[in-house]
């Protein structure tokens, strides 16, 4: 009975030490909510974008509306490239858990063996025994019932850790089919990237044959300039209307005029166009320009040249994406062809404050920021009211 007694007691010995000692499995995981917020911000932008589009097509078809949609279609695939980009970085980080889970359970899977192996040279050793045998050898019915209780645990100890090997062997195959899924989604994604750069080429030599077409072509030239000065009237009803409402401002401000020739640059980079007026070289044609443009070096952030109210964030065609501030005593700052706001309409900005992105949208430059300053209706020349460089 002895012999008996110290192996059941062997055998509780390796439960305990399995159930308190095995690799208890764990789900850790980089918190990925970052990138879904980032997914659905890209998602919406690019809900947007397409309306735009949807808008210009309904138009009747002018020189203005070509371009504007090539900007749109570009700045839709850039969206589109971000959105796949943002998805691969996501698919990565779900990766790593999933490569460092495998090795964690063929460990586990390894142990819980082990401790069935142990099991089965036990339970084989009861084998050899008889019941009869072992009523001849306990000593009083309470050993009996002791011994009893003891071997109905192995039993169902013997059931859990089999089942908790083939519950761990399942976990293993669809660990591994996982990491296949994830790598085939990330090819997937590399894949849907490099389609949309090619797109965004194509665009690009869209993009700059309708310039050069503008350029070159008398005929197209000139309907550009009549569509500007259309779209530049437009924007002067647009100034009128926003005079009227009345703004207010959290704190009082430093009048725009006594910042004359100490307003901070929007963004730092090269003149493209000046204001004023400009004769076209080959053309003759004469052109007034409202305001200046500035092609960006290396920082896309757009920010405010003075405290004020934002009082329009909109597509305007002819400027592209345009967004206004009210500066007080009628002076407004105006910031076109971005690509993305960073302010809203009714936000206060300081001066310096990141207001936009800059883009391309209806810009025949490339990439630039269309700026003006004016008083009421009248336009001003930004250099005269910008820090000199």
């Amino acid at each position: 009975m002895l012999a008996i007694r110290n192996t059941v007691k062997s055998l509780l010995i390796v439960i305990i030490l399995a159930v308190f000692f095995l690799p208890q499995p764990s789900y850790s995981q980089q918190d990925i909510s970052e990138y879904e917020k980032r997914l659905r911000k890209i998602a919406e932008q690019m809900k947007d974008i397409r309306k735009k589009i949807n808008e210009e097509d309904k138009k009747k078809s002018s020189i203005l509306s070509r371009l504007a949609k090539i900007g749109f279609s570009k700045d839709l695939i850039r969206k589109e490239i971000s959105f796949y980009s943002t998805q691969l970085k996501k698919a990565n980080e779900e990766l790593t858990p999933i490569k460092e889970r495998i090795p964690q359970l063929k460990v586990r899977l390894k142990k819980e063996k082990e401790s069935i192996e142990e099991i089965l040279v036990t339970m084989y050793k009861f084998g050899r025994l008889s019941y009869i045998e072992i009523l001849l050898q306990v000593e009083d019915i309470g050993d009996l019932i002791s011994e009893s209780k003891n071997l109905t645990l192995l039993a169902q100890y013997q059931e859990n850790i089999i089942d908790n090997y083939m519950g761990t062997l399942d976990e293993l195959r669809k660990t591994e089919e996982s990491l296949e899924e994830k790598k085939k989604e990330i090819i997937n994604l590399i894949q849907k990237n490099e389609k949309k750069r090619q797109e965004l080429v194509a665009q690009e030599r869209k993009s700059k044959a309708l310039v050069r077409e503008i350029e070159k072509n008398k005929k197209t030239h000139t309907k550009m300039l009549e569509e500007l000065n259309d779209r530049a009237e437009q924007l002067q009803i647009l100034i009128k209307k926003l005079l009227k409402e009345e703004i207010s401002f959290p704190a009082p401000l430093v009048p725009l005029y006594e910042k004359k020739g100490k307003l901070p640059w929007p963004i730092s980079g090269k003149l493209v166009t000046l204001f004023g007026l400009r004769r076209h070289p080959q053309f003759r044609t004469i052109t007034m320009n409202n305001g200046i443009e500035i092609s960006p070096q290396k920082n896309m952030i757009v920010k405010s040249i003075h405290p004020g109210t934002v009082v329009y964030t909109d597509y305007f065609q002819g400027y592209g994406n345009l967004i206004i501030i009210d500066h007080g005593m009628t002076y407004y700052s105006l910031y076109g062809h971005c690509s993305e706001f960073l302010a809203n309409k009714g936000d206060f900005v300081n001066a310096e404050q990141p207001i936009a992105i800059v883009g391309d949208i209806s810009s025949l430059k490339g990439t630039t920021l269309y700026l003006e300053i004016r008083y009421k209706t009248k336009p001003l020349n930004p250099l005269q009211w910008l820090k000199r460089r």
